[in-house]
């Protein structure tokens, strides 16, 4: 019996694009999907996070990874998909209650702020998190316009 891997949608804009490779590395047990850039060359973070987006909000990923310079724009971008409850996390302990309390599904890094290693370990944070259901269910429930 095949055990299926978790799905992972990542992506950003250049400011992002180093940690997004470090962490496609980093995340080779997960099937992972490359939405770009493809290089550090100056791009327009929206043609890159809404594809992302709507990935994970039909259900093609299970979750999404968007990285940029503050990680504002790429969260603002996602959050405009109905579907997406998406998280800007500096700290292993916001990356866990975006997860406990909000059920985000899409874990946006501002690469900039935090060191490589705090990037692997917000990721690492994010993904093994489960959501707590109970009284953040109902909140949760009303955050869809």
């Amino acid at each position: 019996m095949s055990e299926t891997k978790v799905k992972i949608a990542i992506g950003g804009d250049h400011a992002g694009f180093e940690y997004k490779e470090i962490l496609k590395d980093f995340l080779k047990e997960y099937e992972i999907k490359d939405f770009g850039p493809s290089s550090s060359a100056s791009v327009d973070y929206p043609d890159f996070a809404h594809p992302l987006a709507s990935a994970v909000e039909n259900g093609e990923f299970d979750y999404g990874i968007l990285l940029c310079g503050s990680a504002n724009g790429v969260a603002i971008t996602a959050n405009k998909h109905s579907g997406i409850r998406a998280g800007l996390c500096w700290e292993n302990e916001v990356a866990a209650l975006v997860r406990k309390h909000n059920d985000a599904n899409i874990l946006c890094i501002p690469s900039r702020f935090v060191s490589e290693e705090l990037a692997k370990e917000i990721t690492t944070t994010f993904l093994n998190t489960e959501f707590e259901g109970g009284r953040h269910q109902n909140r949760v429930d009303k955050i869809s316009c």
